[in-house]
C-alpha cells in the first residue's frame, strides 16, 4: 500500500510540475504576443545631434512606459530616397524629420497626417510661437503637415576679421549692398604677378540670392508655379552679377578652381585663403573650431534697388498618415520641436530655432558664442523664398537647371543662352501640375 501511495505521489508531483511548466509557457508566450508597440522616428544628423535626440526620447519614454520609442538614423545623403521607398512600400515610420524643400515630394504622396486638429485641441502647444514663414511652408489649404524645428535662411556672409584688419577694410554691415560686396571682394583678393590667386575675396554657393535680391524669381509663383521666369531680365541680370564675380572679376573661385585647389570653400575660409564665405548658419558648427582668427557674420547684401531676399531651407517633424498611434506620435513631435530641444540645438550652434521665443532670447541671439551677429537671422527670416512648391521641381533642377548653371559658372556659356535652353523644358514640366 505504501509503495502504491509513493508511486501515486511521485506521479502526481510530476504531473503537477508539468502543469506548472505548461502554465509558465502559456503566460510567457502570451507576453511575447503582447509586446509593447514600437513608435519609429526617422531622423538624420551628426553624432552630437543624435545624442541629444536620444536623451530627449529617453525622457519621453520614461513618461510613456506602455510603448517603445525608437530612433532610426539614416545618413542625410540617402535619407530622402530611403524614406520615399519605405513609404511607397508600406513600411513608413510613425514620425519623420523632413527638410522644407524636400517636404514637397513627401506631401505629394499623401504621406503626412494633418496636425491642425492636434494643434487646436492642445492647450500646451501654440503654433503662434513659431516664425510664420516656416509654418506657411508646411501649411496647405489650412492643414498643417509639419511642426518646424528650425529656420535656415541662406543669409550669412561669414567674414575673416583678421584679413579685413590687415587690409584696413571696414567689416561688412547688415545694411551693405552688392557694390559694397564687390568692392570688398576686389580689395581682399590677392594675386601674384603671374595672376595666380592666393586669397579669394568672396565665395557663395547661393546664386539664387542674387536673382531674388535683383527683383527676379525662379518661377512665377512659388506656391503654385506655372512658368519658369529666370530667363526674364531681373533674373538674368542677377545671375550675371554672380557669374561675373567668378569669370570677370575673378574674386570668387570657379568649380574648376576648387578642383585645382584640392579643398572646398569651408577649408579655404578656415585656412584664411577666403575672406568672405556666404552660406547658412549651420556652418557655425564647423567654424567654431577656428583658433587662428576671429570671425563673424553679416546679412547677405541688398540688391541694386534695395531689395532684400534670400533662398532658404528649414526643417521639422511630421506624423505619417499610416501611424497606428497618432496621439503618441503627436506628443513625440511636440517633444522634438519643444523648447528644450531647440535650446539644445542653439547651444550646439547647429540651427536657428523656429520658435521665436528661443531665437530671440538668451540661448540664440543673446548668447556670446560665435557668430556674435547671428541675431540678424531673426530679421532675415522675413525675406526668405523657398524652392518652388511643385512635384517636378527636383527633376527640373537636377536634370536641366543645375547642369546649365555649371556651364555658366565655368564660363563656357552665357546666362542668356543657358536660361533660354532651360525655359521650354521647365515650362513643360511645370505644366504637368502637382
Amino acid at each position: 500500500m505504501m509503495k502504491n501511495f509513493e508511486k501515486y505521489s511521485v506521479t502526481f508531483f510530476i504531473g503537477a510540475m508539468f502543469m506548472v511548466f505548461l502554465l509558465v509557457c502559456t503566460l510567457g508566450c502570451g507576453q511575447v504576443r503582447e509586446e509593447k508597440p514600437v513608435i519609429k522616428i526617422a531622423i538624420w544628423g551628426g553624432t552630437d545631434e543624435i545624442e541629444m535626440l536620444n536623451s530627449l526620447v529617453e525622457e519621453w519614454q520614461e513618461k510613456h512606459p506602455e510603448v517603445i520609442a525608437k530612433l532610426e538614423h539614416t545618413p542625410a545623403g540617402s535619407y530622402t530616397n530611403k524614406l520615399l521607398i519605405r513609404i511607397a512600400g508600406g513600411t513608413a515610420p510613425d514620425v519623420m524629420f523632413v527638410e522644407a524643400n524636400i517636404f514637397v515630394n513627401f506631401w505629394a504622396m499623401d504621406a503626412f497626417l494633418d496636425l491642425k486638429p492636434f494643434i487646436d485641441k492642445d492647450p500646451d502647444f501654440s503654433i503662434d510661437d513659431f516664425f510664420p514663414e516656416i509654418v506657411d511652408r508646411f501649411t496647405i489649404d489650412g492643414k498643417v503637415y509639419c511642426i518646424p524645428r528650425d529656420n535656415a535662411p541662406f543669409a550669412c556672409v561669414y567674414f575673416n576679421k583678421k584679413l579685413f584688419d590687415e587690409a584696413g577694410i571696414a567689416y561688412p554691415s547688415d545694411d551693405w549692398d552688392w557694390s559694397d560686396l564687390l568692392d570688398k571682394a576686389l580689395k581682399l583678393t590677392k594675386r601674384s604677378a603671374d595672376g595666380t590667386i592666393s586669397q579669394y575675396g568672396y565665395y557663395g554657393w547661393t546664386w539664387q540670392n542674387f536673382v531674388y535680391s535683383n527683383g527676379g524669381g525662379i518661377v512665377d509663383d512659388v506656391q503654385d508655379p506655372k512658368r519658369f521666369v529666370m530667363n526674364e531680365k531681373e533674373g538674368v541680370d542677377g545671375l550675371k552679377f554672380y557669374a561675373d564675380l567668378i569669370n570677370v572679376h575673378k574674386v570668387c573661385p570657379s568649380p574648376v578652381e576648387f578642383g585645382n585647389l584640392g579643398m572646398g570653400a569651408q577649408q579655404l575660409f578656415m585656412s584664411s585663403k577666403l575672406a568672405m564665405y556666404q552660406s547658412g548658419f549651420w556652418e557655425s558648427t564647423l567654424f567654431k573650431n577656428i583658433k587662428d582668427f576671429d570671425w563673424d557674420v553679416a546679412m547677405f547684401p541688398k540688391g541694386p534697388t534695395g531689395i532684400r531676399r534670400f533662398g532658404t531651407g528649414g526643417s521639422g517633424y511630421c506624423v505619417l498618415r499610416t501611424t497606428r498611434y497618432p496621439e503618441l506620435a503627436w506628443d513625440i513631435v511636440k517633444t522634438l520641436t519643444g523648447e528644450k530641444a531647440q535650446i539644445a540645438l542653439s547651444e550646439m550652434g547647429l540651427t536657428q530655432p523656429s520658435r521665436r521665443s528661443i531665437a530671440m532670447g538668451e540661448h540664440f541671439a543673446g548668447n556670446s558664442k560665435p557668430p556674435l551677429n547671428k541675431g540678424m537671422l531673426n530679421e532675415a527670416v522675413k525675406y526668405v523664398i523657398f524652392e518652388p512648391f511643385h512635384i517636378k521641381w527636383r527633376e527640373i533642377n537636377d536634370l536641366h537647371l543645375s547642369p546649365q548653371l555649371d556651364l555658366v559658372f565655368n564660363g563656357s556659356e552665357s546666362v542668356e543662352d543657358a536660361m533660354a535652353k532651360i525655359a521650354p523644358e521647365a515650362d513643360r514640366l511645370l505644366s504637368e501640375g502637382n
